[in-house]
């Protein structure tokens, strides 16, 4: 019977009928119980939940994100970043994927982050989750707050693009080893104070309960951001006609 499920399932996505799909898994659980609907989600390739689990998000609630095991999720999440869509749109995506599995029960969230520390790619995944808020994450590690104090002294004085890339590399050189600050500093919100459902949620978990992999995440986020700080500062290479070799000034004197 759950062959015949997961053909007909997998037909109805690869025709892109994917609320189709959903209703034919959502029968499922109405016929024979939740228990019935894991097991066939449990048989289906990943892709195929992901797929389902893609088309309904925080938004737009489902069966599936509400059965769906830690282990299944996870199997299927990391497929995400396979799909190579741009950035914007991408990130979105996922994190909404994401919290409405994740913050669906209040226990769900610190089972969903183990699994995901146990995938080769899950800490990869989780700094993807956290794009736009790598300040807060790096606060949240060193400050046990999501926003440190500034020197409005310091933050307000005027810096060329180059300098400010120049300060937060040395910023991240300086900081403190983060396995020391996840010792040393600890979480100064209680979790009811960003219970949102969102990212600031995910984050005090995964500090508060998992803290390795919070190690491990940072490490990541930082160096995403040293990469893309020596990027910003790389001289500019001006584009060349197709086909015409660029001449630097020597060159071009002596070949007048």
């Amino acid at each position: 019977m759950n062959d015949l499920i997961i053909k007909q399932t997998h037909a109805l996505i690869q025709a892109g009928e994917i609320a189709e799909a959903e209703a034919n898994l959502a029968v499922i659980a109405e016929q024979e119980g939740d228990h019935a609907l894991v097991e066939v989600l449990d048989e289906m390739a990943p892709k195929d939940v992901l797929a389902v689990m893609r088309e309904f998000d925080t938004s737009k609630e489902s069966i599936i994100n509400l059965v769906v095991s830690p282990e299944q999720f996870v199997q299927a999440i990391v497929l995400e970043r396979q799909y190579g869509e741009p950035i914007e749109r991408y990130v979105p995506r996922l994190r909404n994927t994401m919290n409405a599995v994740m913050h669906r029960t209040a226990g769900a969230c610190a089972e969903v982050l183990e699994c995901l520390a146990e995938h080769d790619e899950g800490v990869r995944v989780l700094a993807d989750y956290f794009t736009d808020h790598y300040d807060s994450l790096q606060a949240l590690a060193y400050h046990g707050v999501f926003e440190a104090e500034i020197d409005l002294e310091k933050a307000l004085a005027p810096k060329s693009a180059a300098t400010w890339d120049a300060e937060r590399v040395d910023e991240l050189d300086q900081g403190l080893e983060i396995g020391d600050a996840i010792e040393m500093v600890r979480v100064r919100i209680p979790r009811s104070e960003v219970a949102d459902g969102d990212w600031m949620e995910t984050a005090w978990v995964l500090r508060h309960e998992l803290p390795d992999t919070f190690e491990l995440m940072i490490i990541e986020i930082q160096d995403r951001l040293r990469r893309a700080a020596e990027a910003a500062a790389a001289p500019v290479v001006e584009a060349a006609e197709p086909g015409v070799p660029r001449l630097d000034e020597d060159d071009e004197e002596s070949a007048i």
